[in-house]
């Protein structure tokens, strides 16, 4: 296994160590020493999400594990700990925006599937990069929004619940953009597809007509 995958694999890794972080069952808890460890550890592994890439790129290491792996890894870090934020903090996070946003990351990976039968891909957009990144203010910020209402800072006061809030919102409202804009892509790239096959064959029918 080589170094990109490994980085990956303790991606996976870290995810059931997360969780149980937000049990009741971690030793430390009641002065943020929890919901510090948990919002440090998620970091960590959203930093080997695009480093792993990186060094494939880099390396010249891009396998087939790897590119299985890595999709992977992603969405269960993400959705494991949207799905345990609802029981830890369900003041922030709600279920009805847990499930529009795992429905969403079904949806896409139902259709890049049917891409790939059909022999074409859907290349991550803009729109994709910003929910990931949104996503992941909005998962630290939930598990920080479990002690701290906000920080201060001398005059300087750091709406903590409020970002949290703003951030699972916001999250929502562009994972359901991103979810219609690969849609659309992938509507357009499956018709242009369709027509390629349909000329195709209109052109082989008359070349065997034409066979004597």
């Amino acid at each position: 296994m080589n170094l990109p995958n490994s980085i990956t694999m303790s991606r996976i890794v870290m995810i059931p160590v997360l969780l149980w972080i937000l049990t009741p069952h971690f030793p430390w808890q009641g002065h943020g020493e929890q919901e510090i460890a948990a919002s440090v550890l998620f970091v960590l592994a959203s930093i080997t999400d695009g480093l792993d890439g990186y060094l494939a790129r880099k390396r010249k290491q891009i396998t087939t594990m790897g590119m299985l792996l890595d999709p992977i890894a992603d969405k269960i870090m993400v959705t494991g700990a949207l799905i345990a934020l609802v029981g830890y903090n369900p003041q922030v996070v709600k279920v009805w925006i847990v499930v529009v946003i795992i429905a969403r990351e079904f949806l896409i990976s139902g259709l890049r599937s049917i891409a790939s039968t059909e022999g074409f891909t859907i290349q991550a957009s803009d729109l994709g990069k910003l929910k990931t990144v949104i996503q992941i203010v909005a998962v630290v910020s939930a598990i920080l929004a479990h002690q701290w209402d906000q920080w201060q800072f001398g005059v300087l006061i750091v709406p903590v619940r409020w970002i949290a809030i703003a951030a699972i919102y916001f999250a929502v409202l562009v994972s359901s953009i991103s979810a219609i804009d690969y849609f659309v892509g992938f509507w357009k790239q499956i018709d242009h597809a369709s027509k390629d096959r349909r000329k195709s064959f209109v052109l082989t029918r008359r070349k065997t007509a034409n066979i004597p």
